[in-house]
């Protein structure tokens, strides 16, 4: 990365805007041009100072973390890079990440401490990540999803093609995920499994949202949940989700800390990996908009055993950084926009 970005800062805490401005002067890629009190100052700040990219606090007074995102983003498309604490609601930075916030860096909780530049490398790494965001594309998941309410999404006849739909996503994969598996309808014959990159403590709240607005169930996983038709298991954030197959021939989750050497826990090669095992040839695998090349030595290990490899295609990607790297390797059999994923799942299924 050659260019410099550009940054703003929104928090009420002047020690926080400090602290985050320090953070960010590690990278010689940054530049804190501005900092903001709340909502509301940021709007006006983002006007004059026109920054690449904004980091957001969540609870903020006059206008807080939410309504600042919904507001700029109806004024102009920002890459907004949401910081949460561990103490506050995890539906509010859903909420913000529903209302067009690329992504969230959760703050610890004990702010008057050197544990705040823990955070240091994940933050830097998203804002450069939210750089590279495609603006338009900032708003067309909420575009789709209004289409999706009115659009007619119908089944062929079953063809009991495939015994499991594993999906990794990431950047992007919270609000493709309310479009997506909501068009399922409740007697899709295939069980599912998901592994969404998301900090601990969020994974359980976003689930249970998603089930809301589902017809299939939504669960995050648990040790020895069973997967079955119209289920949909997502890996709990901090542990990896594989398969285990009982004598009876029931496959359940199994959840672990390892492999340890990963860069992401849980991590969508792990998911795939075991799905290659399990279900051999009868596995189907979505790999969807997120940063980074996770879920391609995965996919290769699915078409070693002759499963099947949908990617969604960059056209609807938030970022196309993972599919690209599936597409790139030549290891998808249909590349996919997201508006139309739903229909090929219930045509293939």
């Amino acid at each position: 990365m050659n260019r410099i970005i550009r940054v703003l800062i929104v928090d009420d805490s002047a020690y926080v805007r400090k602290v985050v401005r320090e953070m960010l002067s590690y990278s010689p890629h940054l530049e804190v041009v501005g900092a903001a009190r709340d909502g509301r100052e940021a709007l006006e700040l983002v006007e004059s100072l026109q920054p690449d990219v904004v980091t957001s606090d969540l609870m903020m007074p006059e206008l807080d973390g939410i309504g600042f995102v919904r507001e700029q983003m109806r004024r102009r498309a920002l890459p907004i890079v949401m910081m949460s604490s561990q103490d506050e609601n995890s539906a509010e930075t859903l909420a913000a990440l529903d209302a067009g916030a690329v992504d969230f860096v959760q703050k610890p909780t004990a702010l008057a401490t050197e544990k705040i530049f823990e955070v240091r490398s994940e933050l830097i790494e998203k804002i450069k990540m939210a750089a590279e965001v495609r603006l338009d594309h900032l708003h067309l998941i909420p575009e789709l999803r209004q289409i999706a309410e009115s659009a007619d999404v119908t089944s062929e006849p079953y063809k009991n093609r495939y015994d499991a739909i594993v999906i990794g996503v990431s950047t992007g994969g919270p609000q493709a995920l309310r479009y997506l598996i909501p068009q399922l309808p409740a007697n899709f014959p295939v069980p599912l499994a998901i592994v969404l990159h998301m900090p601990i403590g969020y994974t359980s709240m976003y689930a249970e949202k998603l089930n809301e607005i589902s017809q299939i169930e939504v669960r995050e996983a648990k040790q020895g949940d069973e997967m079955f038709a119209g289920r949909a298991l997502l890996a709990p954030a901090g542990k990896h989700l594989s398969f285990k197959r009982r004598a009876e021939g029931k496959v359940t989750a199994h959840l672990s800390l390892q492999p340890l050497d990963t860069q992401h826990r849980p991590a969508v090669d792990v998911l795939f990996q075991s799905a290659a095992e399990i279900f051999g040839s009868r596995t189907l695998a979505v790999i969807m908009t997120g940063m980074g090349a996770d879920g391609r030595l995965g996919a290769a290990w699915i078409k070693a055993r002759n499963g099947t490899v949908f990617a969604e295609s960059e056209e609807t990607c938030v970022v196309y950084g993972m599919p690209g790297a599936i597409v790139e390797a030549g290891l998808s059999d249909k590349i996919i926009r997201l508006d139309r994923m739903g229909q090929a799942l219930l045509e293939v299924a």
